[in-house]
């Protein structure tokens, strides 16, 4: 797991062992959230109305249902400040993925965006199903290329071919469409990794059940000792080094999405991964499932 060549918050690069578990091949899209709503009537974080006895120093016009949606910018901005292209935007959810007069028209087969995390939890009970630890997410990811950069490889476009919904162009004014998409592309359209799945590199970004902390554990010293299933860090310290003073918990987001450029945030591959608050939902947070099963022995019944 992880990279000591990146962002610090990868590293440092250390074995672990995790047991066997299926997982969906694709993201969770539109068409299958929606069967989850229609049988459950649930209600995501983005659809409900802010508590303001949960967000004290929140704006009142910020104290509406919404979400996170990225505009982009018409010229160059400071980088340093996500306020430059992200806005809160009333009625913003997975339904009305840019606001109100937004619609999924088109957009059936996408992955479901706008999902903070007990979204995510939901749909996965409903399913009979788990959400991913994050060395879960990226064993998987790495289809079985062990120490690539990328989930095909060590070369960004090899061919010059785009393997993954990223941003070409200078974030976040400038986008060169040359994967042909502006925002989330349908699920599985681009090949998938060595484990036959898809978009483990881009497109949305996916939660995981680890609590965030700013580094890897060291390698261990002995074969006996490599941690089988690591869980990750604890919630009393799941925050963000850059933002302490949001207390917030976080989970691990692991993937990047079709905003990762190379000039920002390259972090459409394996080891990356950032923290996002449990309660945060935007145009650029989905999940996948996976399953165990109940028994590795198989019965067949006579005809």
């Amino acid at each position: 797991m992880g990279s000591d060549d990146h962002y610090p918050e990868e590293g440092p690069t250390h074995y672990v062992t995790v047991s066997g578990f299926w997982m969906d091949k694709c993201t969770v899209t539109n068409a299958q959230f929606q069967h989850f709503v229609e049988e459950t009537d649930y209600v995501t974080v983005a659809e409900r109305q802010p508590n303001p006895k949960d967000y004290a120093d929140a704006l009142p016009e910020l104290l509406v249902p919404g979400s996170a949606v990225f505009v982009k910018p018409a010229h160059r901005v400071d980088l340093r400040n996500p306020g430059n292209w992200w806005t809160y935007v009333p009625g913003a959810n997975w339904q009305n993925p840019e606001g109100p007069r937004s619609s999924l028209k088109g957009r059936w087969n996408h992955p479901v965006v706008h999902i903070a995390y007990e979204d995510a939890e939901a749909y996965a009970a409903w399913a009979g199903k788990s959400l991913p630890t994050e060395a879960q997410w990226e064993c998987a990811a790495r289809g079985g290329l062990e120490g690539a950069v990328y989930n095909w490889g060590n070369e960004f476009a090899p061919g010059d071919k785009m393997m993954a919904n990223t941003w070409q162009g200078e974030f976040p004014w400038q986008n060169l469409l040359l994967d042909g998409y502006e925002r989330t592309a349908p699920v599985g359209s681009f090949p998938p990794n060595g484990y036959g799945l898809f978009d483990m590199a881009s497109n949305v970004w996916e939660w995981t059940t680890d609590w965030y902390q700013d580094s890897h554990p060291e390698n261990a010293t002995k074969a006996c000792c490599v941690p089988v299933n690591p869980r990750g860090g604890t919630m009393e310290q799941s925050f963000d080094p850059a933002q302490p003073e949001v207390r917030i918990p976080r989970k691990v987001l692991k993937g990047g999405s079709f905003l990762c450029a190379p000039d920002y945030c390259s972090r459409y591959r394996p080891a990356a991964r950032i923290p996002e608050t449990i309660d945060t939902s935007t145009c650029h947070i989905g999940f996948r499932c996976i399953y165990f099963l109940k028994s590795s022995l198989l019965i067949l019944a006579p005809n």
